[in-house]
Parts: structure tokens; C-alpha cells; sequence
């Protein structure tokens, strides 16, 4: 339940900021009363910068990682290597795996795992779209890049069976990685190494 601080103004300012991840009812009201003290553009720009951002970025029609326009810079750069994608669950794992420096292939972003226990079925993420992709006879190998998780590992056979009759090959992260850990908490020399060092992905079958 939201605490009351006598004013119906900054009473709204926490309740909105507590809804955001990892901000609880204390830190919204150390936020909130910092926007206070600051000069009015402060908040004002804030507020514009958030939402601009709000209505003017989208998702990359190719891979689904977020952009200003219909096709993202990765996906439309020539310096990239068209022939390499990456799977990934969200685009803070495309942000994460950028900062490493290692990989210069594209993305496709899943928006999400198989996770039947949270209703997320196959239908729900975009595999399909990965599977056309794949079909058009551009991509060479798949890097299968999900958090070493059971829903992670679920997801990643599943899109195995899917693009078992294309001929691309599979590949894994190596297992760097600790299981359960996710690719965002984890340091990029780990990550960078990982990504050089993958493995085909039916290799690990007798490993799991």
C-alpha cells in the first residue's frame, strides 16, 4: 500500500516512479524529491526525453531490436556480417553482447522464452520470423545466445527442432557462463570469450 506524504502531487510523482524495475517506495520518494530541488527544465527535459522516447522508437521490422527507423543500424550496416545471427531473449542482451566488442554478426530478438508455468508460449515470441530468416538462404549459422536457464535451454532446442531441415549451422555460447546466470550480470570477457568460443549446439546434447 502507497505511503501518504501530505502533498496529492508528490503523492502521484512516487506512485509512478515505485512502478519502474528494481525502484521501491523509498527510492521513488529520494527521486522524486530530487526532481524537486532541481530547476523546473530538469524535470521538464526529463519528462520530454522520456517521452520522445516513448513515441518515437520502434522495433526493427528484421530482427526486433529497438530503432528510430524500420530497419535498425545493425541490421543495415554493410560492415556487418548478414551471414551470422545471434538469438537473443531481449535487446538488453543485444546492448550487452555490443559492449563486448566480439561479435560483428546481426540479432534476432525473441521477446522472451518458452516458459509454459508464465503462459509464454512458442506462438508468443518470434520464432517464426527467425525461421523465415533462415529460410531465405542469407544466414550460415544461428548462435543460440539465451540465459543458460531451463526455460532458456527449453527454448533453445525447440528453435533447434524448428531449423533442423535448413541447412545453417547451430551454435552454442560456451558454457563460461555459469547456469542460471543471465547475460546482462555477466562480465564482458566472460561473454566476449563465450561468444568466440561457441560450440554446435548438438554437441552439448550429451553434456545436459
Amino acid at each position: 500500500m502507497s505511503q501518504s506524504y501530505n502533498s496529492q502531487l508528490l503523492d502521484n510523482a512516487v506512485a509512478h516512479l515505485a512502478k519502474l524495475p528494481g525502484i521501491g517506495q523509498k527510492t521513488a520518494l529520494r527521486l522524486a524529491l530530487h526532481l524537486l530541488r532541481q530547476n523546473e527544465d530538469v524535470a521538464v527535459g526529463l519528462g520530454e526525453a522520456i517521452s520522445e522516447m516513448r513515441r518515437n522508437i520502434r522495433y526493427c521490422s528484421k530482427c526486433h531490436n529497438i530503432s528510430e527507423s524500420d530497419i535498425c543500424p545493425i541490421c543495415s550496416s554493410p560492415r556487418r556480417d548478414a551471414a551470422t545471427v545471434c538469438v537473443v531473449e531481449s535487446v538488453k542482451d543485444v546492448l550487452t553482447i555490443e559492449a563486448t566488442r566480439e561479435f560483428n554478426g546481426m540479432y534476432h530478438v525473441l521477446g522472451g522464452v518458452i516458459s509454459p508455468l508464465d503462459g509464454i508460449s512458442p506462438s508468443d515470441l518470434e520464432i517464426d520470423s527467425l525461421v523465415e530468416r533462415v529460410r531465405s538462404g542469407e544466414v550460415e549459422e544461428v548462435i543460440l545466445a539465451l540465459n543458460p536457464t531451463i526455460e532458456g535451454d527449453t527454448t533453445n532446442f525447440y528453435i533447434f527442432r524448428r531449423l533442423a531441415e535448413c541447412q545453417v549451422r547451430i551454435s552454442i555460447l560456451a558454457r563460461g557462463i555459469s547456469i542460471g546466470n543471465e547475460l546482462e550480470y555477466t562480465d564482458e570477457l566472460t561473454l566476449g570469450r563465450s561468444i568466440l568460443n561457441r560450440v554446435p549446439f548438438a554437441d552439448t546434447f550429451s553434456t545436459q
